[in-house]
């Protein structure tokens, strides 16, 4: 599969790091650093403008490393890109440790994943098959 994308970025194209990698690292593109302060949330943006085919969107995620050890994620973790967007791709970044974050030019902030989707059509019934599960949601499988 093809993607068209434009980057107004000075930082290379999105490239996947190993062959069994599933997401894409994004840039910041910033003119000048940004400080994330604790609980704070700011809109990073990338530089980057694609074009997805129909069927597919692309996924924003966040970094693990990032998560572990520094305590930034994506707030609307995943976010979701369509295939008619066609606007800058920003991240929206927020601190969750109690330290202050500084994003420099350049510093992968994200992970981007395109992924194949269905669009659902819904039949409208008046009851649902029966499972053994019923309506137990919220840990009701068990807490092992």
């Amino acid at each position: 599969m093809t993607v068209k994308i434009i980057n107004k970025s000075q930082h290379e194209l999105p490239n996947y790091e190993t062959i069994a990698s599933a997401g894409m690292d994004l840039r910041a593109n910033l003119t000048s650093k940004i400080v994330l302060h604790s609980l704070e949330r700011t809109i990073v943006k990338t530089g980057l403008f694609i074009e997805l085919p129909l069927g597919f969107e692309a996924q924003v995620r966040p970094r693990s490393g990032l998560a572990a050890k520094k305590g930034i994620t994506v707030l609307n973790s995943p976010g979701t890109i369509d295939a008619d967007y066609r606007g800058e791709i920003g991240v929206i970044l927020v601190n969750l440790s109690n330290e202050p974050f500084i994003i420099e030019n350049g510093e992968r902030i994200a992970q981007l994943i395109i992924a194949k989707h269905e669009r659902a059509e819904w039949i409208e019934v008046q009851e649902l098959s029966a499972t053994s599960r019923g309506e137990g949601g919220f840990g009701s499988t068990g807490t092992k």
